[in-house]
């Protein structure tokens, strides 16, 4: 009995080496860089520990799924990263940027920012340009003017009719939203402004339950707050989003008044403000 409990030790031992040694010759993958490393190393890391913690000698090996998570996770930072610098004018229009360049500014491959700038074409604000990289897409007034009559179109028949159904507690719900834009405004960045904003509208759409609306609104909001060629109107400064970020406390405000009269001008002067600014 003892020589036999000898040689089951023994082979525990090598099981236990030959497990090590396998672990020992998986390569650890790196993280991306800057910003972006921490919040993908940390989700990865995890992730791999809970693969070699849950694997038994019985067990096929489970697929490691930290690559894709991780490149997914950068993506979806750098494309919001790219949006905002559209906003704030620091993408020029008319100028060609390359994958590479901007991963080496944002501290990434260039892959994550090829893809963010693959769905940024998709939505109409760069186009590719190839074997040179993506051009910011060159916009005039007109075309923000257009956008802005869509989005009146869509948006204002349909606040007139919240304002109609919808109880003023619901509307009450909305005002730390409403107070969170005229902050954004207060700090001058369009970018934070233009987050804020939507923000706002998209909260307000929702209330009408229809999905589909509130998708394809926030996606013509997001497109009118793209930067005009040379700046012009589209381009405004801190007082323009103060005065703006102020009438939706005022709409707000007329809503849970129920004061339809009030909201009709409003929402009017709301969405004729925004032809002639993103």
């Amino acid at each position: 009995m003892k020589q036999g409990a000898q040689g089951s030790a023994g082979w525990e031992a090598e099981q236990l080496r030959g497990a090590a040694a396998g672990r020992a010759r998986v390569p650890r993958q790196a993280g991306a860089a800057g910003a972006f490393a921490a919040s993908g190393e940390a989700g990865g890391a995890g992730g791999a520990g809970a693969v070699r913690g849950e694997h038994t000698h019985s067990e096929p090996a489970a697929p490691r799924v930290r690559p894709v998570v991780q490149r997914a996770s950068v993506r979806g930072q750098i494309l919001d990263a790219l949006r905002a610098a559209l906003v704030a004018g620091d993408l020029q229009p008319g100028e060609v940027y390359s994958a590479p360049v901007l991963g080496e500014r944002f501290g990434v491959s260039a892959t994550p920012v090829r893809e963010a700038m693959q769905q940024l074409a998709l939505e109409g604000a760069v186009e590719v340009v190839p074997n040179r990289g993506f051009r910011v897409v060159e916009r005039g007034a007109r075309e923000l003017a257009e956008l802005a009559e869509v989005r009146a179109l869509i948006e204002v028949p349909v606040m007139l009719r919240l304002a109609r159904t919808v109880p003023a507690e619901r509307w009450a719900e909305l005002r730390p939203l409403a107070e969170a834009t005229v902050r954004a405004a207060s700090s001058g960045c369009r970018a934070t402004y233009a987050e804020a904003d939507r923000g706002f509208h998209r909260a307000v759409l929702s209330l009408s339950g229809n999905g589909q609306l509130v998708q394809i609104a926030e996606d013509l909001h997001r497109r009118a707050q793209w930067p005009l060629v040379g700046g012009g109107p589209g381009v405004r400064g801190r007082a323009e989003l103060v005065a703006d970020a102020h009438e939706h406390t005022a709409l707000l405000d007329a809503l849970i008044a129920r004061d339809l009269d009030v909201v009709r001008v409003l929402v009017g002067e709301h969405f004729s403000g925004a032809a002639g600014a993103g």
